[in-house]
């Protein structure tokens, strides 16, 4: 297993789908008059594609392993690609992004972790904070190289050749990654919901903690920059606190490696207190705007570790995928409605009011992770792969 080719392969799957609105969307509504409303709106019903098909990847993954569901995931994502760079009509793009959301439900973070979760039980552990750790550069790649392709090629010939580039590399780069060998679960997988892998309590009290940690990240990706100005910082200043986040998340993330033999449960503190510090610092103290940035985007960085690595400490190999499938819905949603309610509660209440209210939200994941320590099993309790 190559963890430096599956974490390549994750920049470009995300490069296509999930950031590239952020570059795209500009140009698109600059040529065809379409409302920046619905062009990144888009974006919102990928999402919301996704987290619906997310349950289904992980029964596929479950019963049949992953590596050929995340293979053929650039393929799908490489044909919504396609057809935005056909699209004269909105509803043409908006179709693109149905099948862009099916492709993240095929090969983003939740269906290549489900996969090595199945495969090698405890042990992925390293390889998902490596992976994590490598792709934690895809915005400072991706965006400025969409943004040279759009300059020499125009939006639409960008689209064709950032396909071009996802169909040519995303299926052999899985298949070399990835063993042919059947996933632990073969002969063990029946028509299991997932659900019943955990006590519902511990069940639905990690689908509440990946959400919100989900729905903080998606506002403050879309609302950082304006909230920043509306703090008092230039546009320029603004943008260049928000390149903190990046390096952020990347040297958290290094960090995890160093203290990879303690219990998921540490990260995940580590990762809510950092993000509700920031904010409240933020909220509070606007002016120490960089080290909030500092605080916040370590405790981002973390987040995607937790998301893969604190399901594998509490359920067996076996019942993983379905677990972190079914866990992947309410988080995905929760995104995709996020950018909406953010805009309401601006225009209605204004930025301090927005700002608040995610610092309320990253209090209450605080308080969920201490009610999950407690009540979490003891640790001869859990199965552990290894």
């Amino acid at each position: 297993m190559s963890i430096v080719m599956l974490g390549v392969v994750q920049i470009l799957a995300w490069g296509g789908s999930f950031y590239i609105t952020a570059v795209l969307a500009t140009p698109v509504v600059r040529e065809t008059g379409w409302s920046q409303q619905w062009v990144y709106g888009a974006l919102s019903l990928g999402i919301l594609v996704s987290g619906l098909l997310a349950p289904l990847s992980g029964r596929i993954i479950a019963r049949h392993g992953g590596r050929s569901l995340l293979a053929a995931s650039g393929l799908v994502i490489a044909a919504g690609l396609v057809v935005i760079a056909l699209s004269h009509a909105l509803w043409l793009y908006l179709l693109a992004w149905v099948v862009i959301g099916a492709g993240m439900a095929m090969g983003l973070y939740d269906a290549l972790f489900a996969t090595l979760g199945t495969l090698y039980g405890g042990f992925a552990r390293s390889a998902i904070t490596g992976i994590t750790l490598i792709s934690g550069f895809c915005t400072s790649l991706v965006w400025p190289g969409t943004a040279l392709l759009i300059e020499w090629l125009g939006w639409r010939d960008a689209c064709l050749a950032y396909a071009a580039v996802l169909a040519l590399t995303v299926w052999p780069m899985y298949r070399y990654s990835l063993p042919v060998t059947a996933p632990l679960t073969a002969k063990s997988v029946s028509k299991q919901t997932g659900k019943g892998a955990l006590v519902p309590f511990l069940f639905w009290l990690l689908c509440a903690i990946f959400t919100l940690a989900s729905v903080i990240m998606t506002a403050i990706s879309v609302q950082l920059i304006t909230l920043l100005q509306a703090s008092g910082y230039s546009l320029a200043a603004a943008l260049a606190i928000s390149t903190i986040l990046g390096p952020c998340q990347v040297a958290s993330r290094i960090v995890d490696i160093l203290f990879k033999r303690g219990h998921p449960i540490w990260t995940t503190f580590f990762s809510v207190g950092l993000v509700a510090l920031g904010l409240l610092m933020l909220a509070l103290f606007p002016q120490f705007a960089v080290l909030s940035m500092l605080l916040y985007g370590a405790g981002n960085g973390l987040r995607a570790i937790v998301r893969g690595t604190l399901p594998l400490a509490l359920v067996k190999p076996e019942e993983y995928a379905l677990v972190v499938g079914r866990m992947a819905r309410p988080a995905l949603i929760g995104q995709a409605v996020t950018p909406l309610l953010c805009g309401y509660v601006w225009q209605s209440m204004g930025a301090q009011a927005m700002l608040w209210l995610l610092c309320a939200l990253a209090l209450i994941n605080v308080l969920l992770v201490v009610i999950l320590k407690r009540a979490l099993p003891p640790p001869e309790q859990v199965s552990h792969a290894g």
